[in-house]
């Protein structure tokens, strides 16, 4: 004889680090020429977010490319668009501001934003507590059912972990941003990890 129950755990902590996504576009008349400028205007993004704090370790390129630019009417190309996207991770929020900024000084018009989140760094440990978590609710919901079957709870026999996931992102907080000459402030919220656990007990 058995039980068979669904434990749910969740564990929450402040996030740490911010990912931002950023891109550099660059429009020329031929390949050559928009290669050239892209990879002078990243040289001068990269050069920024050392200057800003941002280790070597924490910079990745995410993507390259070159397109085709053709005329409104789609008959004939006018030029070439050359992009590279990279991920930069911050790991001080109150330099996220000044780290954008400086990333649009260095890469003029050419720079864009593709995206911003914020993440716990050391996920592992938040895991371990969801779990902790996941698994006490499942005790206590199979000893309840025990006692109404009045039979003692033996041992866990099987346990499977179902989905684990993220909750909502933490908020970013732009209204103040470029347009103001302001530092772009981050709001760090909660970061909230659920995981969920089917635990089989036996019956005495």
């Amino acid at each position: 004889d058995h039980v068979e129950v669904t434990g749910t755990g969740t564990a929450s902590a402040t996030p740490d680090v911010v990912v931002l996504d950023a891109r550099v576009s660059c429009d020329a008349p031929d390949v050559s020429g928009a290669l050239a400028t892209a990879s002078e205007r990243v040289t001068a993004a990269l050069a920024a977010a050392t200057e800003a704090g941002v280790a070597p370790a924490d910079r990745q390129t995410t993507g390259m490319g070159v397109s085709s630019r053709w005329d409104r009417e789609g008959r004939g190309v006018i030029g070439y668009a050359a992009h590279q996207t990279m991920r930069l991770l911050v790991r001080d929020r109150d330099r996220v501001g000044d780290l954008v900024s400086a990333l649009a000084e260095a890469a003029g018009d050419a720079f864009g934003l593709d995206g911003v989140r914020l993440e716990v760094a050391e996920k592992a440990p938040l895991l371990e507590r969801a779990r902790a978590a996941a698994y006490e609710d499942a005790v206590r919901t199979a000893t309840q059912y025990a006692d109404l079957a009045c039979r003692p709870l033996g041992q866990a026999v099987r346990v499977i972990e179902g989905g684990g996931g993220t909750g909502p992102a933490p908020k970013m907080r732009a209204m103040a941003a470029m347009d103001s000459g302001g530092a772009m402030p981050v709001e760090a919220g909660e970061s909230t990890v659920t995981v969920s656990v089917m635990v089989r007990f036996g019956l005495g």
